[in-house]
C-alpha cells in the first residue's frame, strides 16, 4: 500500500462519519427546501420555495451584497497576506513578534472580534467618544460610520483581520517548500528582483493562494454571525436572511430558509469549484 492509500486508510472512519453527518444534513435542507414537511402538512415536494426566493427582491439584493463581503474579503485578504509573507520569509527584528500576533490571530472566536469591532468603531463605540472628547468631531454620532453601514466597512475590516493570518500561513508553507534556489536561479540568468519574483515564484505560489482565496470567499459569503452583529437593517447578508426565516415562529417560512441555504451551498460551491479547477489548470502543487 503507498503512502497516499494508507494515509486514506487512516483517515477512512473520520471521512465516512463527517460524510454522513454532512450528507444527512444537506439531504434533509434538499427535502424541507422542496416544501417536504409532513409536520405541517406538506407531504408533495414542489419548487415554491425555490420560486419565492428567486423573484423576491430582497433576497436578489443580499446575495449582491453577500458577494461583495465575500469578494472585498478574500481579495484585500489575498493582497496582504501575501505581502506579509513575503516579508516573514525573511529575517528581521520583530519578526517573532509578528508571526506570534498572525498566530494570535486565528485563536479569536468571529463573534469575540465583531463585538471587538462594535466596541471600537460603532458610532457609541470608544474611538467615536475619543474622538468627541478630543474635540475632532461635534458628538460621537458624526464619527465616520462603519459599522451597520451599507458598504460592511466593519465586515470587511474584521474578516480581513481574521482570514489574512489564515492565508499568510498557508502561503508561508508553501514559500518554506519552494526554497530561494528557483529566485536565485533566475536571478543568476539575469532577472531582476520584481521578474524573479512575477515570473518565477508568484506562478509557483497561485496555486495555494487561489485554494486560500476560494476557502475565504465561501466561508465569508456563508457565515451569518459578523454580519447579523455588525451589518445594517437593508441589505442583510443572504445567511441573515435565511437564519431569520428559519427562526421564524410561522413554520411555512422555514422550507423559503431551506431554499436559501441551498443556493448559498450552490454558490459557494461553484466558487470552490472554479478555484479547483484554476489550480488544476495551473499545475496544481506539482512545481
Amino acid at each position: 500500500m503507498t503512502g497516499g492509500w494508507r494515509i486514506f486508510g487512516m483517515l477512512a472512519p473520520l471521512l465516512l462519519v463527517l460524510a454522513g453527518l454532512f450528507g444527512l444534513g444537506l439531504g434533509l435542507t434538499l427535502m424541507r427546501s422542496l416544501r417536504y414537511l409532513p409536520a405541517i402538512g406538506l407531504t408533495e415536494p414542489d419548487l415554491a420555495a425555490y420560486r419565492a426566493v428567486l423573484t423576491a427582491p430582497r433576497f436578489l439584493a443580499s446575495v449582491v451584497w453577500s458577494l461583495w463581503i465575500a469578494g472585498a474579503s478574500s481579495g484585500i485578504s489575498a493582497l496582504l497576506s501575501l505581502g506579509t509573507a513575503l516579508l516573514l520569509r525573511h529575517g528581521f527584528a520583530g519578526r517573532g513578534l509578528l508571526l506570534a500576533l498572525i498566530e494570535l490571530g486565528l485563536a479569536v472566536p468571529h463573534v469575540v472580534g465583531a463585538l471587538g469591532i462594535l466596541y471600537l468603531f460603532s458610532q457609541s463605540g470608544s474611538f467615536a467618544r475619543l474622538a468627541f472628547g478630543a474635540g475632532l468631531i461635534d458628538q460621537p454620532a458624526a464619527f465616520p460610520a462603519l459599522t451597520h453601514d451599507p458598504y460592511a466597512i466593519g465586515i470587511i475590516l474584521l474578516y480581513v483581520w481574521k482570514e489574512m493570518p489564515f492565508m499568510t500561513l498557508v502561503l508561508l508553507a508553501r514559500l518554506k517548500r519552494i526554497g530561494p534556489g528557483h529566485e536565485a536561479v533566475a536571478r543568476s540568468l539575469g532577472a531582476t528582483p520584481w521578474q524573479a519574483f512575477a515570473q518565477v515564484l508568484l506562478p509557483m505560489l497561485l496555486p495555494s493562494l487561489l485554494v486560500a482565496t476560494a476557502l475565504v470567499f465561501a466561508f465569508a459569503f456563508g457565515a451569518y454571525e459578523v454580519p447579523l452583529l455588525l451589518g445594517p437593517h437593508a441589505p442583510e447578508a443572504v445567511s441573515v436572511v435565511a437564519w431569520k426565516h428559519h427562526t421564524d415562529v410561522d413554520l411555512s417560512a422555514r422550507p423559503e430558509a431551506m431554499a436559501m441555504a441551498v443556493l448559498v451551498f450552490v454558490i459557494a460551491g461553484a466558487v470552490l469549484a472554479l478555484g479547483a479547477r484554476l489550480v488544476w489548470r495551473l499545475g496544481g502543487f506539482s512545481r
